[in-house]
């Protein structure tokens, strides 16, 4: 424990912690959000979304002193020369990477001019997390999931750094898997505008059809199907659904997801698979155009080959058929967004094909990276709903949007 002179003395040597402001968002993203219902873009969410930006700053300064790597920066170091320094694993690197990317707002931490390499510039301000957790319970208090997350996965970097555990072993431990289904919930509303946003484009596409065949990637334990069929039944569209294939490879998540679904969609001719979106489709039993409609959220980014999934997902569908991927979007290129530090650990986020044409990066794209891959896969008509690309001009947090195209045939 530090003495009190040490503790002054450590105080005065940090750089002056800047205030969190919360505003209310620019009267112009109304414009670009007129097709949406209002509530679901609250001034809260935009505190919210605001909130764990800040939040997530604060928790990489603590990290870095949690891993002792405050004194390793006052030279010139990449991420893998640290981890060799500290004697982490090299896996490890993409998560210090994210760290030291998302500390450069600070303006503490400097890069080189290769921008690979890092150093620190001042002193890094003391964090406060819990005056921050509480001004983000203030706000909204379904903030709490998203909390409880972060503040669970920072616990296990150091024990995932050290080799101890990866990060699968980690954050889907039961206590992780817990908190993963109190996150991917739609009463988490900062992760709910993935599903409504996904759902509601879905909507709009199956409106033009009498009969609808939906193959539904990665589920999960639920919330993405929930908000579709909600979001279905309110346009009188349920009756329409004609095969319905929810998907998850995760065995625990699909049978809570098919119990739940069960219950509520007694008459809907629900089925579930497990069904890996990197291997051969139709080995697993997928025909071409057996599909009308392939819906997923937040799962196409995880897609070990992208091109070759997306070329799976167009053999799926019908002439005319459609999908739509709901996704966590990348406003700029480089920028780092608040969740990634909960998936930076895990092998299947970061260990995926690398493309200079459309997939520059593991993880979340860009609008512009997304729309180059749909097409590349030959898909026609892609866009991405909300207009992201204009938003962003205005407010460079707005993380979400939906890619849907058409199949060529």
């Amino acid at each position: 424990m530090k003495s009190q002179p040490e503790e002054e003395t450590r105080r005065s040597t940090s750089s002056r912690r800047p205030p969190f402001h919360s505003s209310e968002p620019d009267h112009r993203l109304a414009h670009f959000l007129a097709k949406y219902p209002a509530d679901l873009f609250s001034a809260r969410l935009y505190q919210s979304i605001e909130l764990m930006e800040r939040y997530s700053i604060e928790l990489a300064i603590d990290l870095l002193q949690r891993l002792d790597l405050v004194t390793e920066l006052r030279e010139w170091r990449s991420a893998a020369e640290l981890c060799a320094a500290r004697l982490f694993q090299p896996r490890f690197a993409p998560a210090l990477e994210w760290l030291l990317q998302r500390l450069l707002e600070t303006g503490c931490i400097e890069s080189g001019a290769n921008e690979r390499v890092y150093r620190l510039g001042k002193p890094l301000w003391q964090p406060d997390l819990v005056s921050l957790r509480d001004k983000g319970l203030e706000i909204d208090p379904a903030n709490k999931p998203t909390f409880e997350l972060l503040e669970y996965v920072a616990s296990c970097y150091p024990v995932i750094a050290r080799g101890e555990q990866n990060g699968e072993q980690a954050l889907f431990d039961p206590r992780g898997v817990a908190l993963w289904l109190s996150y991917f919930n739609n009463d988490n509303v900062t992760y709910a505008i993935n599903n409504w946003i996904g759902a509601i484009v879905a909507a709009e596409l199956l409106a033009r059809k009498t009969k609808v065949r939906i193959l539904e990637l990665g589920a999960g334990a639920g919330s993405g199907t929930q908000s579709l069929l909600e979001c279905l039944d309110s346009r009188g569209l349920l009756q329409r659904i004609e095969r319905y294939v929810v998907s998850e490879p995760n065995a625990f998540f699909r049978r809570r997801n098919q119990r739940d679904l069960s219950i509520r969609y007694p008459h809907l001719p629900l089925e579930w698979q497990a069904f890996d979106i990197d291997t051969s489709w139709q080995l697993q039993g997928t025909q071409p155009g057996e599909f009308d409609l392939v819906y997923g959220v937040n799962v196409l980014h995880v897609a070990r080959d992208l091109f070759f999934t997306l070329t799976q997902a167009r053999t799926a569908l019908a002439p005319q058929g459609w999908i739509v991927a709901s996704e966590c979007i990348r406003p700029f290129a480089g920028q780092p967004i608040y969740t990634e530090m909960i998936f930076q650990v895990l092998d299947s986020f970061t260990k995926v094909t690398i493309d200079p044409d459309f997939r520059p990066n593991a993880g979340f794209l860009t609008a512009q990276n997304w729309r180059r891959g749909f097409s590349v896969a030959g898909f026609v008509e892609v866009q991405v709903e909300p207009n992201v690309d204009a938003i962003r001009e205005v407010y460079r947090h707005f993380f979400t949007g939906a890619i849907c195209a058409r199949a060529n045939s």
